[in-house]
């Protein structure tokens, strides 16, 4: 009789054994699993939104405007493949900086051989030779406009880039190569520098991106026509109109 009480206080007490040890394993893999995900969460980094962009390390060039049909995502050389928010951000801002340069030149190159009222009008011919000619007309115009651009070129600087020093070692501490103590300001919109006196630029986010998009475009066509001009200039000295003249 003590016997069977017995077997039958062991039996209970096994079957209760197995339901601990799958309860413990569930517990287990719940607080695996809830530790992965807050790993996860804190391994992703948060980008700020700005002008209605949110950087995506999963789109092409991290999701800024500038893609237009039918070339669409145009990137033959792969530059924007396998690269950091951090990098795509300093070539988009070289790229409109840039492009907004050669807009400038190429205006200036159709105006300024057409139309020179500076300098007594003593400032002629194929525009690749102008600034050697204002330099040796009117050199302290020549000295005062290097000092502008000085200038522009520093509040630019302060306005969008991190400083040297402290980008040296950002830039270390996230494995940054190649950049030379450059960093743009997490903050800081490629090309936006805050420069807009007619008060054109759109606050609605998806505004603000189609006219990015033209300007990048036109930008980038500007670059083409800039090269090709002063390529020309350099081959047969003659004007841009001169040249087109001689066509016909």
């Amino acid at each position: 009789m003590k016997f069977a009480i017995l077997a039958t206080m062991l039996t209970a007490a096994s079957a209760f054994a197995p339901t601990a040890s799958v309860s413990a394993g569930a517990a287990g893999a719940k607080s695996t699993s809830m530790r992965s995900t807050v790993e996860e969460v804190e391994a992703t980094p948060a980008f700020p939104t700005i002008n209605g962009w949110t950087a995506d390390p999963n789109a092409f060039c991290a999701g800024l405007p500038g893609s237009l049909a039918p070339v669409g995502n145009f990137d033959p050389l792969g530059f924007s493949k396998d690269t950091s928010i951090e990098e795509i951000k300093r070539y988009r801002e070289a790229e409109v900086t840039h492009g907004r340069v050669a807009m400038l030149a190429t205006l200036g190159y159709i105006v300024g051989e057409s139309f020179h009222p500076l300098f007594g009008g003593q400032i002629s011919g194929p525009a690749n030779t102008h600034l050697a000619q204002v330099e040796h007309v009117a050199p302290q115009f020549f000295f005062g406009l290097a000092l502008l651009i000085g200038m522009s070129e520093t509040t630019r600087a302060l306005v969008g880039w991190v400083p040297p020093v402290t980008a040296m070692s950002t830039n270390v501490e996230k494995g940054e190569r190649g950049a030379f103590g450059a960093l743009l300001r997490d903050g800081y919109y490629p090309g936006d520098i805050g420069f807009d006196p007619l008060g054109l630029k759109p606050t609605d986010p998806k505004e603000f991106a189609e006219m990015q998009t033209k300007e990048l475009q036109n930008g980038r066509l500007a670059m083409l026509a800039a090269a090709g001009m002063c390529v020309q200039e350099q081959i047969n000295h003659e004007t841009i109109f001169g040249t087109i003249k001689g066509l016909f």
